[in-house]
Parts: structure tokens; C-alpha cells; sequence
């Protein structure tokens, strides 16, 4: 009996001995964060020491890629906590130029008036494209931007006439203070008139959504946001991808802005150095945009 003990306490010292010698093997481990003990990636320890909140409303496109990185960030370090809200690029330019938000997100160039208002600094981070989106069922593939013009000034009312079915056309819009709204305007209708009888939605989700249960729809939604769940529709034979766009070949696109009140804090700064490197980049690839690094 006396021997059996001994090979038992000699099996578990040896077990904690490669455990101990496991730990300490491999050098010093890389830093982990405060909140699950993961470890922390050379981006996130930009952190390390911040604390505080941020706040972020405005262009609706961004919030996947925002809230993706709030969560990481959260993560590793508790002490910090953003909140991400929508509302599109004219509330965004509204609630950091009163100071209510940290970042405002817009998804057009801020107004040299916007800038002189309220002090704003921009910062742009993504390329996005803005698509003419179609129930999938509707066989219509293709429009020209004078076809596009016609039906949102509501000149042509029937898919027929587009080279679809027979079906009234339900057209889709967005807000006047939609980011996207506003590249669709100026860079696809040429500043031309939209319809009053247009259904007004508040967000790309919620216009996608919108055309998805109608078969007779037509709207427009960042490419960023398009699915199986709706049709992307060539304008002129260009196909409406982020290739294409990046490559200046597709016309309807626009930049992706974060703007601040002044210099940002140190906690905002390393956010929008997240968003604009390595690793945010990564974020926004995955959210179906274009990194850029344009100062």
C-alpha cells in the first residue's frame, strides 16, 4: 500500500512540475486585457490605459462596422464603453456639433459650412458603393441613368416600360439627412427630382426590407448592405460591386466619414486609429466596404 501512495504522489508532482514548466516556457506571453483574460491583439493595445465612454450616432452604412469594433474593444478593456447609434449623416453632423456625441458618421463630405459651424474635423476611413436595388424576382437587370432619373421623378410608373413586367413601380427613398440619399442624388439622378409619392425609409436595413416584401419596389442601399435578400441592378452594364466602385468604374459611390468636434481626446483618437488600421480594415472588408487611408 505504502508504495502505490508513493507512485501516486510521485505521478502528481510530476504533473504539476510539466505544468509549471509549461507556463513558464515560451517566453513572456503577450498582454491580455482586463475583461476574459484573452489576449490582446497589438491594434486593441492601443487602449491599454484609456478609460471613458464614446458615443457614436450618424450614417447609418457604418454602424456594422463601428459596433464590431466596440465590441472588441469592450472586450478587452471593460473600463471603456461606446455606444453606436444610426440615424444618418445629417444627425450625426447635428449631435457632435452640439457636443452630444463623440464621433458623428456621415457618409458624404462634411460642408465647408458644417466645418466652419462647428469646428469639425473629418476623418475618412471606407469606400462605399451605392446600388439601385430591385425585388429579386423582377427581371429587370439593367438600367441607364435616364431610366433611373425617369422613374424616381416618377416619369415612368410601370415596369413595363423598363423592360420588366407589367406591375406599377413602388419607388423606395430615404430621408433628406441620409448620407446615402444624397450620393444617390447627386451621382446617379444627376440633383434631379424624386417623386413626392416616394416611400420615405429611415435606414439601408430598413430599405432593404422595404424592397424585399415588394415585388414591384425600387430603391437604392449601400453596396456594403446587399444581399440575396434583394437585386443589385447594373447601371449601363456596370455591375454594382466594391470592385468596380474602388476602380472608379461604377459611379454611384461615395467615402465613409468619422468626424469629431475639434481634436478628438486621446480615447477617440486610438478609436479612429483602430478604424483606419490593420486591423480595422479587416472590419470594414468584412462589412463589404473598402479601407482607405486617406488622411
Amino acid at each position: 500500500m505504502t508504495s502505490i501512495r508513493f507512485v501516486a504522489m510521485a505521478l502528481v508532482l510530476g504533473a504539476c512540475t510539466g505544468l509549471l514548466l509549461a507556463g513558464c516556457s515560451g517566453g513572456s506571453p503577450q498582454k491580455t486585457g482586463k475583461g476574459d483574460g484573452a489576449a490582446v491583439s497589438a491594434e486593441l493595445q492601443r487602449f491599454d490605459g484609456l478609460q471613458g465612454k464614446i458615443d457614436i450616432a450618424g450614417g447609418t452604412a457604418h454602424i456594422p462596422v463601428m459596433e464590431e469594433a466596440a465590441k472588441r474593444i469592450q472586450t478587452a478593456f471593460p473600463e471603456i464603453r461606446i455606444t453606436v447609434a444610426g440615424g444618418g449623416s445629417g444627425v450625426g453632423v447635428e449631435k457632435v456639433g452640439q457636443g452630444l456625441v463623440q464621433i458623428g458618421n456621415t457618409g458624404r463630405p462634411l460642408t465647408q459650412k458644417e466645418k466652419d459651424a462647428h469646428g469639425l474635423v473629418t476623418f475618412p476611413f471606407a469606400i462605399d458603393g451605392v446600388a439601385v436595388v430591385v425585388h429579386p424576382s423582377n427581371p429587370v437587370a439593367d438600367l441607364t441613368p435616364a431610366a433611373a432619373r425617369d422613374i424616381c421623378a416618377g416619369e415612368i410608373s410601370n415596369w413595363k416600360d423598363a423592360g420588366g413586367d407589367d406591375r406599377p413601380i413602388n419607388l423606395y427613398t430615404r430621408d433628406e439627412a441620409s448620407g446615402t440619399r444624397e450620393v444617390f442624388w447627386e451621382k446617379l439622378l444627376a440633383k434631379g427630382p424624386i417623386a413626392e409619392k416616394a416611400n420615405v425609409v429611415a435606414s439601408n436595413g430598413a430599405m432593404k426590407v422595404a424592397v424585399t416584401g415588394d415585388r414591384g419596389a425600387i430603391g437604392y442601399i449601400g453596396i456594403g448592405h446587399v444581399d440575396d435578400a434583394v437585386k443589385a441592378l447594373k447601371v449601363d452594364g456596370v455591375e454594382a460591386s466594391q470592385a468596380n466602385a474602388s476602380s472608379g468604374k461604377y459611379p454611384v459611390v461615395r467615402k465613409l466619414y468619422m468626424n469629431t468636434k475639434g481634436k478628438p481626446s486621446p480615447l477617440v483618437q486610438a478609436f479612429i486609429d483602430y478604424i483606419r488600421g490593420p486591423e480595422g480594415a479587416k472590419l470594414i472588408e468584412k462589412a463589404g466596404y473598402i479601407p482607405t487611408q486617406d488622411e
